[in-house]
């Protein structure tokens, strides 16, 4: 399966949203990536259902919604309302992971989990089972444009045989420092999918950007 590229909108720019989305799917963006943050669970504050809502209106694109936000059961469902496809919840944020992954597939969506670069992979091992996608941060969470950290390659390495190994289908997506230096090799190493923000959005030209980073990755 070729890897699919989910351009992350906290890069885009709001003055014309409309437009470098519309972009990023011109150059073969199969997901747009909707990062969710509190302020609380991360040092950042970034928006609500009402952004998801709006790129549901303009674009009939997968929305692909990562929670990095405490109390999330309490907010699936208004993000379910407004067209998300797939949300993900932190390992990290939620004490009870099979309710809350529950409840999102009671809505007949996807679900996700995703994990920070600090903690153990071993800790995801009973979930998997249970959800469509692990979310790979390989930028502590929070904030756009940070430097990709090495070691997820070998976290990536780990998932990839952990599935083969158990006959299980979720993807594997990397969020966090994506872009032409190192898109070939997460694929290589076993993602699926690839968030990308600034390095497409923050491109001079984001529909030649997203085409370039799909065919390094897919080479």
């Amino acid at each position: 399966m070729p890897a699919i590229l989910a351009p992350s909108i906290l890069a885009a720019n709001y003055a014309h949203l409309q437009q470098d989305v519309e972009q990023s799917i011109k150059g073969g963006a199969q997901w747009i990536h909707c990062d969710i943050m509190d302020g609380h669970f991360v040092p950042n504050i970034s928006y609500g259902p009402m952004i998801v809502d709006t790129v549901n209106k303009f674009s009939d694109v997968f929305l692909d919604v990562h929670l990095m936000i405490y109390n999330v059961d309490q907010y699936i469902p208004e993000f379910v309302k407004v067209g998300a496809d797939l949300i993900s919840v932190h390992i990290e944020a939620v004490p009870h992971i099979h309710r809350s992954v529950q409840l999102i597939k009671s809505f007949g969506i996807q679900s996700g989990v995703a994990v920070n670069p600090g903690t153990s992979l071993t800790q995801l091992e009973a979930i998997l089972p249970d959800v469509d996608l692990v979310v790979v941060m390989s930028v502590n969470p929070g904030f756009g444009g940070q430097k990709f950290i090495e070691s997820t390659y070998e976290r990536v390495k780990w998932l990839d045989e952990f599935r083969k190994k158990h006959g299980l289908a979720f993807k594997i997506e990397i969020d966090g420092g994506v872009g032409l230096q190192n898109a070939k090799q997460l694929v290589t190493v076993g993602a699926d999918v690839l968030v990308a923000g600034s390095s497409v959005y923050g491109a001079p030209n984001i529909e030649l950007r997203a085409s370039e980073l799909l065919a390094l990755a897919n080479s």
